[in-house]
């Protein structure tokens, strides 16, 4: 019988090894995340914009593999929309229609609300570097970036998974997603059964305790009881 071959995971098509101290791990380096607040050039003159221009221009010859990228901040509600669109237009009940007109009518809303709700982000690629020199990169690489007139921080863990989770369109709340899938409720598991072996533990080193005190000292009266949910065999 022929075996089906594995075929690769999504993970795995996507590139992402796992979180490191410092940014991502993919299967071509480490991606190093930074924030830059954007600038609001309609206020600038033709001069101050050239100034902008020519900052950029010598952080991408300081690190000329650094990548930039700009996307939603907040969840894009396009899909609903256009679903909403065509349920409406489909819909022969008057009252439902209304409905639906009002749902689209409050995405709308929403929307103009974060119509500037955009994220500008640099991202460096550390390739065959060492802990340590990932370390010195990221901060050398945040300083070249500040000493240009940029406002940047460079993204934390919950950052980074929010970012991906927008990204991939995944979830809203991107920073709240566990590592690795199911994860939360092995965490859960070992929160509720921790109590129940802490306290058979204890009372398992309290019996072993005492036997040790009456074997040295026969005289003693040390008296005790198994608990119920400690086998007597055993």
């Amino acid at each position: 019988m022929k075996l089906k071959k594995k075929g690769a995971s999504v993970q795995e098509l996507i590139g992402i090894k796992t979180f490191s101290d410092y940014g991502l791990s993919t299967n071509r380096g480490e991606l190093l995340f930074y924030s830059v607040a954007p600038t609001n050039i309609s206020v600038l003159s033709q001069a101050g914009i050239e100034i902008k221009i020519r900052h950029l221009m010598m952080v991408l010859s300081a690190y000329p593999e650094l990548e930039i990228t700009c996307t939603d901040a907040s969840e894009c509600f396009d899909d609903n929309k256009q679903y909403l669109t065509d349920r409406k237009e489909k819909e022969k009940n008057l009252s439902v229609k209304n409905l639906l007109g009002k749902d689209i009518d409050f995405l709308d809303q929403m929307q103009t609300e974060m119509a500037t709700a955009r994220q500008f982000l640099m991202i460096g690629r550390c390739r065959s570097q060492k802990p340590e020199q990932v370390f010195k990169t990221a901060n050398r690489l945040e300083k070249i970036i500040s000493e240009q007139g940029f406002e940047v921080r460079r993204l934390k863990k919950a950052d980074i998974k929010r970012f991906l989770a927008l990204y991939f369109d995944a979830s809203f709340s991107g920073e709240q997603m566990p590592d690795g899938d199911g994860e939360q409720f092995v965490e859960y598991m070992d929160i509720t059964e921790a109590p129940k072996e802490s306290r058979r533990q204890s009372e398992e080193k309290q019996i072993e305790d005492e036997t040790v005190l009456k074997r040295r000292n026969p005289s003693s009266d040390f008296s005790y009881t198994l608990p119920k949910d400690i086998d007597k065999r055993g």
